[in-house]
């Protein structure tokens, strides 16, 4: 598992398209996604809250998709979920709601869970309810369609501030902590 941990040299940095500068100000819509809590869960509550989409973690003995390494911004769900487990006190002391979400089916998620001892929640939007809500940014392989990586901060149901695209996604979580200190 630690070469998972840590991220291989020269992967290339993803660029803004563009694809983000919507978000902000748009409201979450009303709906539910699957948890690895084991319920089905409303994306919508009253406070603030974070959600961090990633694109998936790798799953044991199984290869990632073709060409992965090379996909901008694709490589790093792993030390992304690491990060934001190390950093959790912080989000639970602010009473702050942190979430990652994919679209990978949720036994997966279960097992990069306990796999990864990670201390949150994640989200499964497997049917992409979230992309034709939002229309979030995506890139596909094959047939298969994954998350861009981006990060919310929502209050209130409202998206305040959108982080995109994200890169280091390990070193992501300085800048979102520095961001809601900043902005209580």
């Amino acid at each position: 598992m630690d070469s998972l941990l840590k991220l291989p040299q020269n992967l290339p940095e993803p660029k803004d398209d563009g694809k983000a500068k919507h978000l902000v100000d748009m409201e979450i819509p009303n709906i539910s996604l699957e948890s690895t809590a084991g319920s089905i869960l409303s994306i919508r509550c009253r406070g603030r809250q974070v959600f961090c989409f990633y694109p998936m973690t790798g799953v044991p003995g199984s290869l990632l998709p073709r060409g992965w390494d090379s996909i901008p911004g694709a490589r790093g769900c792993t030390p992304q979920l690491c990060s934001i487990r190390e950093s959790y006190s912080f989000y639970e002391k602010k009473s702050i709601r942190i979430f990652c979400i994919s679209t990978q089916c949720i036994s997966e998620q279960l097992e990069a869970r306990s796999r990864l001892k990670l201390n949150y929640e994640l989200l499964s939007d497997k049917n992409k309810k979230l992309e034709e809500k939002l229309s979030l940014p995506m890139f596909s392989v094959g047939t298969m369609f994954f998350y861009k990586r981006l990060t919310m901060v929502i209050d209130e149901n409202i998206i305040k501030k959108v982080f995109y695209p994200v890169f280091p996604p390990d070193a992501h979580y300085v800048e979102l902590i520095s961001w809601l200190e900043e902005n209580q």
